[in-house]
């Protein structure tokens, strides 16, 4: 008895492959737009302890040390806090650390549809106006077309940027860029 697999892309992956998580110090750069910054260490917060836990495990198999702590009693924050020094002299170059440091961007300030009854959409915000034009033309050098950027509402906050990915690129980001965000994670793999 044969058991059916799914058809093949054009990479000859299985079209359900996702690819393991890992983590790179570019991936770790994106992630820093939605960190604090202290003397000697970056801090990242986030709600979900899983995520946490991967960022110290990640961070530590690139020969770092991090550990994580919630963050007061009754908040349902972790932080994940690693020395500075490990992202020292980290410059973006190849095609790969452009991919790693949107995924680390995606995961810190992209936004991603939740709820069936709105429609799908992929979409990145930030203030800082030209980290988000980087972000895009990154993103558009890969093949990924993206929306205009705006601003959604000026009278609420004139500095608030944002850009989304078009429609026809939804599949091809979550097969490239994806999330290591175990909430996103999900929610792309319904586009793969």
């Amino acid at each position: 008895m044969v058991i059916p697999r799914e058809p093949f892309d054009e990479e000859g992956r299985r079209r359900d492959y996702t690819r393991a998580s890992q983590i790179s110090k570019h991936y770790l750069l994106g992630l820093l737009h939605d960190a604090t910054v202290r003397l000697t260490t970056y801090r990242i917060a986030t709600k979900s302890k899983d995520f946490s836990d991967f960022l110290v495990k990640g961070i530590k198999s690139l020969g770092m040390s991090a550990w994580n702590y919630k963050e007061g009693k009754n908040r349902d924050l972790w932080i994940t806090e690693f020395s500075k020094s490990l992202l020292k002299n980290t410059k973006i170059i190849s095609k790969q650390n452009k991919i790693d440091y949107v995924r680390g961007y995606f995961d810190a300030e992209g936004g991603i549809s939740k709820h069936s009854s709105v429609r799908f959409y992929i979409y990145f915000c930030q203030k800082d106006k030209e980290d988000l034009i980087e972000v895009k033309r990154y993103l558009e050098e890969i093949g990924i077309s993206c929306g205009t950027m705006h601003n959604p509402s000026y009278k609420i906050d004139p500095n608030y940027w944002r850009f989304f990915v078009r429609a026809k690129s939804y599949s091809k980001f979550a097969k490239i860029i994806g999330s290591d965000h175990p909430e996103k994670i999900a929610f792309l793999r319904m586009k793969i």
